[in-house]
């Protein structure tokens, strides 16, 4: 069942109901399955590439101006794209003030590939076990996880954040870094900020993230991109099991102005990170399943977008 409605400019606001995902999963009937115009959606690169970016966002939603710096499109184009992926379902748009912010639909998205693995896949364990890694248990693990953290330069956003649950984890974190396109040093702003709050900074350095995709690199529990939309398209995403989220910031190596002005960018991006470190390691592990975790962690990064 589904309830659709219309905002300015002819963007379609569609909220698909548990019983659509059930239809997809379900429905015999090829042609009122709604798999079909959700596949016809994602049958074109730029819709696809538009879904892409919302995904690695997910369960946030992002400004159109965003998603079109990030990708390169024409606002014209972008419209185009998003109006067909919310009419098929797969997206959402609301609107916050002045703004509109799409975000994918989960719903009708876990339906789509359960319909894929389950009715189309026929469930086959030789499509799916390449899937899964070799971690059976539900229950996240209460000592010892290891956490990545991803941005673009691995100058001074994740390198807060490694440091950060390095020294706030009470022993129960090994905590990385790297970056996709990693710079040679760390920033010197970032590296003053983090000895001015006792943090140890000899072990730091910049990382390509290939050091953690080698078949026998650390296998990772949870990967966090810390990256602002216009790079969100070079973190990739992460094979296996690990629970991954978003908490993004901008980057502030790009800040302007005095040295003062800049220095206070990076003490105001540590000050971030470490609220939403603080908050992830007080997390109940012992008592979540890996579902609730991922909610938990996705909570973190929307109350992060809320005060940024």
């Amino acid at each position: 069942m589904r309830e659709t409605g219309f905002r300015p400019g002819g963007l379609a606001v569609i909220k698909t109901s548990l019983e659509a995902q059930e239809t997809i999963l379900y429905s015999g009937n090829m042609e009122q399955n709604p798999a079909v115009p959700a596949f016809a959606a994602l049958g074109h690169p730029g819709r696809m590439a538009a879904f892409r970016l919302l995904m690695r966002f997910a369960p946030q939603g992002v400004r159109p101006t965003e998603i079109a710096e990030a990708l390169g499109l024409k606002p014209n184009t972008l419209s185009h794209y998003l109006a067909d992926l919310t009419a098929s379902g797969l997206v959402t748009v609301t609107r916050h003030g002045r703004s509109l912010f799409y975000a994918v639909n989960l719903d009708v998205t876990k339906g789509l590939i359960g319909y894929l693995a389950l009715d189309l896949g026929r469930a086959r364990i030789d499509l799916l076990s390449p899937l899964l890694d070799a971690r059976k248990d539900d229950a996240m693990r209460d000592t010892d996880f290891n956490v990545l953290f991803i941005c673009s330069g691995n100058s001074a956003r994740s390198i807060f954040a490694e440091a950060l649950l390095r020294d706030l984890g009470k022993g129960k974190f090994q905590a990385f870094s790297a970056g996709t396109r990693p710079n040679t040093e760390l920033n010197t702003f970032a590296l003053d900020i983090l000895k001015r709050n006792g943090h140890d900074t000899s072990v730091l350095r910049s990382k390509h993230i290939s050091e953690f995709q080698r078949p026998e690199s650390t296998v990772m529990d949870f990967v966090f991109t810390v990256c602002d939309t216009a790079a969100a398209e070079e973190c990739p995403p992460w094979p296996g099991q690990a629970v991954t989220g978003h908490w993004g910031l901008p980057d502030p190596v790009k800040a302007k102005g005095t040295d003062a002005e800049k220095a206070l960018v990076f003490a105001q991006t540590y000050a971030a990170l470490r609220r939403r470190i603080m908050t992830f390691v007080e997390l109940p592990f012992e008592s979540l399943s890996r579902l609730s975790l991922q909610s938990r962690v996705d909570a973190i990064g929307s109350d992060v977008q809320a005060k940024v």
